[in-house]
């Protein structure tokens, strides 16, 4: 399978996890200038989650793809689009860890 087909796969996956948790997804796949989200969910507190989801054969291979390069790159994604669309809501950036045989989420990865 083709790696943007896992891929997609995968946050289809993650988002029915979310929604099972009780979450609201907001958006997919949003670009900007410095990146991509890949899910924007609102939970019943009214927090914003902006989730990053790795997906690989094995846990491992999908957790050690998030590096702080990557993260510091996302929390310029998120205050681009947290500007653009005028929110002012608390919010924190997760991971769904996806791999053949688990799914694990992550709130409030930190750089």
């Amino acid at each position: 399978m083709h790696t943007r087909a896992r891929g997609n796969l995968a946050e289809e996956r993650g988002c029915d996890y979310l929604r099972g948790k009780g979450l609201r997804i907001i958006d997919r796949n949003v670009y900007n200038r410095f990146g991509e989200i890949d899910i924007i969910a609102l939970s019943s507190d009214n927090v914003l989650h902006f989730i990053e989801v790795k997906s690989g054969s094995s846990y491992e291979q999908a957790v050690n793809n998030i590096t702080s390069s990557k993260l510091q790159k996302l929390n310029r994604t998120i205050q681009t689009y947290l500007q653009q669309k005028k929110l002012n809501l608390d919010y924190c950036i997760d991971a769904l860890i996806i791999s053949d045989e688990t799914l694990e989420w992550i709130e409030n990865i930190t750089l």
